[in-house]
């Protein structure tokens, strides 16, 4: 005969708790798993924006603004880019959607352009500014992990809407008859 004994109901619920004590530790230490910026798609997100932007608006350097019109479906509206500031190696520019459309979101938006480093990216979108890499979440302003690049990348898919809908609002010059 065997010399073990019986399991009460007590011995199974203290089992069940251990167990389920190192089960609640692994899924914390895999909440508490950090978001890590990947810097080099971060980087190449903001190269293309540069390559993007000097598309758009190619005399940055020298001209204050430059303008078009966005055309999706029936819904018209039109993008403007102002120069804000510009020093020898970057620009400061304000992308504004006149008048703001619900279904895009852009509204108005600032980027820093790095000519030297031939990068652009977001620093102020909708009012709020300042954007760390990598959050804290929850945090207080309720960013997401990922905030600084997700709205870099929102800036380069809008610019490739852009590009596929936007038409120029420049007269053309009258042909000699």
């Amino acid at each position: 005969m065997s010399e073990k004994r019986p399991e009460t109901d007590a011995d199974i619920i203290m089992r069940s708790q251990r167990l389920s004590g190192v089960a609640l530790e692994q899924s914390k230490q895999r909440a508490e798993k950090k978001y890590s910026l990947d810097l080099p798609a971060h980087m190449a997100v903001c190269d293309t924006n540069y390559l993007r932007l000097m598309k758009l608006f190619a005399n940055m350097r020298t001209a204050d603004t430059q303008s078009f019109a966005l055309l999706i479906g029936d819904d018209e509206s039109l993008v403007v880019f102002t120069v804000l500031e510009r020093g020898p190696f970057t620009t400061l520019i304000n992308l504004q959607q006149q008048p703001e459309r619900a279904w895009s979101g852009a509204g108005c938006m600032q980027i820093r352009v790095y000519h030297d480093a031939h990068s652009a990216e977001v620093v102020q979108i909708q009012n709020q500014n300042r954007f760390h890499g990598v959050y804290d979440y929850p945090n207080t302003r309720m960013r997401q992990r990922d905030e600084k690049v997700q709205i870099n990348r929102f800036l380069g898919e809008f610019l490739s809407l852009c590009f596929v809908h936007g038409a120029s609002t420049a007269r053309l010059p009258s042909s000699p008859t």
